[in-house]
């Protein structure tokens, strides 16, 4: 792993991190009183921070898939085509795209206007959806991204096969065997890794998108879509779960971080990525 995919991966958890900061504690305290309290500038700004964090983590995921199928694809010029400085630009139009479509969202759908401010309690923080809204939603945010990341780890899986039938095909004796072995593994161990991402993303979101487009109205109070958007919420959970899992870097980030180390100087030249894991 290079510093440039250890960026994109930041960005997923920045917006896992926004995700449970902000958004699921606000929404646990709903579940027990669906009243707002703290005024329309808060309902507006937290409902943002929910569709931009949602948005730009699934976003994120399409970067990290280009990223890695360039890698694959064409090691000999990654480094040219993929610069740190495309990346970060990359990912602040992404971000900022989220924001912008965040926004205009949530305007037709009348949740920035003030005179569609439902009043059955003080303060009520509810988001209508359109139904034309929700289609561009999940044309834009689930369809397209989605399928874009299935395709591309599906080439990513097909070239590492070919890349390593062809290691093994100039190997011989024992090396040969021995590289057959490596190779299998590493095949296995990319499958298993892109594969429970895949389901685990897929398992959370596609309930929330099904419900919403099913439903002959949608609000963000209805029992479906409160239930559904737990689910969706709960990938952020599932997020550094996978990282602790699949990633070694990630382990070491979290045990210096628990322990403390952090604050050491020697922690400042720490390698976290000895090998490309």
């Amino acid at each position: 792993m290079d510093i440039i995919e250890f960026q994109q991966n930041i960005t997923v958890q920045y917006s896992d991190l926004l995700m449970g900061m902000f958004v699921m504690p606000v929404n646990i305290v709903q579940l027990r009183d669906s009243c707002w309290y703290l005024g329309n500038i808060a309902c507006t700004v937290i409902t943002v921070i929910t569709f931009v964090s949602m948005a730009a983590s699934l976003y994120s995921m399409v970067f990290i898939a280009v990223d890695r199928y360039i890698a694959v694809s064409d090691p000999l010029h990654y480094s040219t085509r993929v610069t740190l400085y495309k990346s970060v630009l990359l990912l602040i139009l992404a971000w900022s795209f989220c924001l912008l479509y965040s926004i205009i969202y949530l305007y037709f759908n009348d949740h920035l206007l003030e005179s569609q401010i439902s009043n059955s309690c003080y303060g009520e923080c509810v988001v209508a959806l359109k139904k034309p809204s929700i289609i561009v939603d999940v044309i834009l945010f689930f369809l397209a991204p989605c399928s874009t990341i299935l395709v591309l780890y599906s080439l990513i899986f097909i070239l590492a096969r070919q890349q390593a039938r062809a290691v093994r095909a100039v190997r011989n004796g024992t090396l040969k065997r021995h590289e057959g072995k490596f190779s299998n593994s590493t095949e296995t161990k990319a499958a298993k890794t892109l594969g429970v991402v895949i389901f685990v993303y897929l398992t959370c979101w596609i309930p929330l998108y099904l419900s919403s487009v099913l439903a002959e109205s949608v609000t963000t109070l209805s029992v479906l879509w409160i239930l559904f958007a737990w689910l969706a919420y709960l990938n952020s959970s599932f997020n550094p779960i996978m990282y602790a899992i699949f990633y070694p870097w990630f382990r070491t980030s979290v045990k210096f971080i628990v322990t403390c180390r952090i604050f050491e100087f020697s922690s400042s030249i720490c390698n976290l990525f000895p090998t490309n894991v």
